[in-house]
């Protein structure tokens, strides 16, 4: 039962099929062995399995972002190592200042980590490189405050704990 269906709408719908269909489901072994009616009192049962799916996929989802939180406050972040490094930018567009085209320049390029290591770049990499350069030379301001943004972002819309809420057996 760790992993009941994507979403709440799983077990709903399948409700629906049998109850359309008119069959039961009987559950042979495990926690709840039995027969459940759909369209009887047996619909509670999928009205609880909607709801541990949601539980389980909100539970998933904020073990996710917390994993994430934590990477982000020890500088990691995820994702492939860049292909174009700044000084195979460099290289390249001092070779483009001196006439050569980007076929002519990316075979004497090599990648320096990752996957692909010890390769050549393909010519799109290079010519997206040159597209971001000349993204950031055209807006320089929007490059220095997009870290500022970013910070005062997350120092607004990081959720504090949850407050404790009583179980219904304890009352």
């Amino acid at each position: 039962m760790k992993r009941l269906s994507r979403d709440a709408a799983e077990p709903t719908a399948l409700a629906d099929h049998l109850t359309a269909h008119g069959l039961v489901l009987e559950m042979l072994a495990g926690p709840l062995p039995g027969i459940y009616d759909p369209t009887g009192p047996g619909k509670l049962l999928f009205v609880f399995f909607a709801a541990m799916a949601e539980t389980e996929r909100e539970n998933i989802r904020e073990s996710t972002l917390e994993g994430l939180d934590t990477a982000a406050r020890k500088g990691k972040h995820g994702g492939r190592p860049p292909v174009i490094t700044d000084d195979m930018l460099h290289t390249v567009l001092r070779r483009r200042a001196n006439g050569e085209s980007v076929e002519q320049i990316q075979p004497d390029l090599i990648i320096p980590t990752g996957k692909r290591k010890g390769r050549n770049p393909s010519v799109a990499s290079v010519y997206r490189a040159l597209a971001g350069h000349a993204k950031r030379e055209a807006y320089p301001e929007a490059v220095d405050q997009a870290p500022v943004d970013f910070a005062a972002r997350q120092a607004v819309e990081v959720p504090g704990p949850r407050p404790a809420v009583p179980d219904r057996a304890s009352l």
